[in-house]
């Protein structure tokens, strides 16, 4: 599925175009002042090249200094202008570029953050970075380089066809006649170079995942002696994106010499047809040298934007992913039922018929009624789960690894939607509870602990992030975490590495559990929390959660029997079925 995803191909480039483009409707001002300059300064060097004619004809002619000086002063004037014009016209469009980018990061990290979690189970983490950074750097640089660049040629191109058929036709249908022949190469060679760019992103994107998943896993990488193998696999990707790469450079680099050849000839040959219709006196000495200047005008938009057609297609596959990830489908929350708060009691508000609504206290009960899922359609990984937990309970989960009993918890945070049947928190259906109010009187404590780069105050603090200083100290506390904070040197304002590699072990995963202790839940999760850490800290951690579980409904994952001992239920899970239920003494 990945691989399919990394090599997709495009569907539709001018629909991709116009999406693009249609972020220009932010920057309105931008956008309509950088082409007002922009078409001004073009117009303007097509009547400075049609100023030649006129000059030199009296320069071969009857000298007239009044009008030689009128035209010198009219085409200086003109020269200073588009200078100027130039120069604040690129300039608009550079900020409408750089708004427009900023804009479409925006809505990329925005949407990224609603996807469901479904979504990050099927992509590379590392395939995500490369959209986010390789692409969007990729469409940065067309954006600021070829946009203007697209309009001047076009401009130029239109404007200098119409003074060419003024002057003349006939040798006007000569240079379409040539020009045809430029566009049909570029075209051909175009495709071409469009193919490898995309073969290119892909390879690229599927490198940086390769790169990014041996980066995160060198530990398992070093164990096993993997090291020579994640070589010589990373030399496999790395020839496929050089063979790509390579491709991709070779046409694109074709194409400006054939286009520069092209135009050579074209000018040759307009001379020599020009000096043959000056000596029949078809045209002046002044209408052939203009004609020739436009000639040249004629060509260099081809050229530039054939040199340009690398990045722009590189561009254009680059946008394509990053739409393809716009248009990934969000996390659906049709959620009805929203949490309230009266005095020191929290209650569901259930909204009923004809506009009436109940409360319904918040009390932490959670049943489970003929429960199936599957992450794939057609594939049950729990089937027919029926479970309860009353207020203040502890239920366990127990079973081999891969038997369902993390599916069961991410069915209580809505991770996933069920297939069959139905979950209900204090005798709501689950489904009708809004996402974010669900989740809030939840917490969750992994055994790989997530810790973000920060102050441990801070990630202290996430799991409630209006929660005071005194909040923080007494969460760390009751985790049994303020021994060893108070030992750093900077204490709580010690500052964590990523996922707080600068900590034991031990250290994060009291961290985490602080982090569950200042949201204060009614329900608490709890995933193998105490199965990486050693001995001491693990007595540490049970002292801990034995004053966060009071009073709260818990849901503990294990493997072993003997660190649920106390639950008041536990549940055997194999192969996505319940097999045994009880208490320790019970299966025992």
């Amino acid at each position: 599925m990945k691989k399919q995803m990394r090599q997709m191909q495009p569907k539709d480039a001018k629909k991709t175009l116009a999406r693009l483009f249609g972020y220009f409707k932010y920057n309105k001002v931008l956008f309509v002042t950088g082409i007002f300059f922009i078409i001004a300064t073009t117009i303007a060097e097509v009547v400075v090249n049609g100023l030649l004619s006129p000059i030199i004809d009296i320069l071969v002619g009857d000298f007239d200094k009044g009008r030689f000086i009128k035209y010198l002063v009219l085409m200086g004037t003109l020269v200073l202008l588009i200078a100027v014009g130039q120069y604040i016209g690129n300039l608009f469009m550079a900020k409408l570029a750089q708004g427009t980018i900023f804009r479409i990061r925006k809505d990329m990290f925005s949407h990224m953050e609603k996807l469901p979690i479904s979504y990050f189970d099927t992509h590379a983490h590392g395939e995500l970075m490369s959209t986010f950074t390789n692409d969007v750097d990729m469409l940065n640089q067309a954006l600021e380089q070829s946009v203007s660049q697209i309009i001047i040629s076009a401009l130029t191109m239109i404007g200098s066809f119409v003074v060419m058929l003024l002057i003349s036709p006939i040798l006007t249908i000569v240079v379409i006649v040539l020009l045809a022949i430029m566009l049909y190469s570029a075209k051909f060679i175009g495709q071409r170079s469009t193919k490898n760019f995309r073969r290119q992103q892909a390879a690229l994107a599927d490198m940086n995942g390769y790169i990014e998943e041996m980066m995160s896993g060198q530990k398992v990488v070093k164990v096993f002696n993997y090291e020579e193998r994640a070589i010589e696999k990373f030399k496999e990707k790395n020839i496929e994106l050089r063979k790509a790469g390579t491709q991709a450079a070779t046409f694109g680099v074709m194409i400006m010499p054939i286009m520069g050849n092209l135009s050579y000839v074209m000018y040759a040959l307009i001379s020599i047809l020009g000096a043959i219709m000056v000596l029949r006196n078809w045209l002046s000495v002044g209408n052939i040298a203009a004609f020739l200047q436009y000639t040249r005008t004629i060509s260099r938009p081809i050229s530039t934007v054939s040199n340009q057609l690398n990045t722009l297609f590189a561009a254009l596959a680059g946008a394509e992913r990053i739409f393809a990830i716009l248009d990934e489908p969000i996390e659906v929350d049709q959620g009805d039922v929203r949490l309230v708060k009266e005095g020191n009691q929290q209650y569901w508000k259930v909204p009923g018929e004809n506009g009436s609504t109940s409360l319904v206290p918040l009390k932490g009960d959670i049943t489970f009624e003929n429960v199936d899922f599957g992450y794939l359609p057609g594939q049950r990984v729990l089937k027919n789960i029926n479970l309860y937990a009353k207020p203040g309970q502890k239920i366990a989960f127990v079973g081999s690894t891969g038997a369902g009993k993390t599916t069961i918890t991410n069915l209580i945070n809505r991770f996933y939607e069920i297939t069959e049947g139905t979950i209900y928190y204090d005798g709501i259906d689950i489904k009708r509870i809004n996402k974010f109010d669900l989740r809030s009187t939840m917490s969750i404590v992994l055994q790989d602990v997530h810790l973000f780069e920060g102050t441990i105050a801070d990630n202290i603090r996430y799991g409630r992030l209006d929660a005071t200083d005194e909040e923080v100290v007494t969460a760390a506390k009751l985790a049994n975490a303020h021994y060893f904070i108070k030992l750093l040197p900077q204490g709580y304002q010690t500052m964590l590495t990523l996922d707080g590699e600068n900590l034991s072990q031990g250290e994060r995963q009291l961290l985490s559990i602080a982090r569950a202790a200042i949201a204060n839940p009614t329900i608490l999760i709890l995933d193998e929390a105490t199965s990486s850490v050693d001995t001491r800290t693990e007595k540490l951690i049970a002292e801990g959660m034995d004053k966060l579980m009071e009073g709260r409904t818990t849901f503990v994952i294990a493997h072993r029997l003997s660190t649920v001992r106390d639950s008041n239920a536990i549940m055997v899970l194999e192969q996505g079925e319940i097999i045994e239920r009880g208490d320790h003494d019970d299966l025992m």
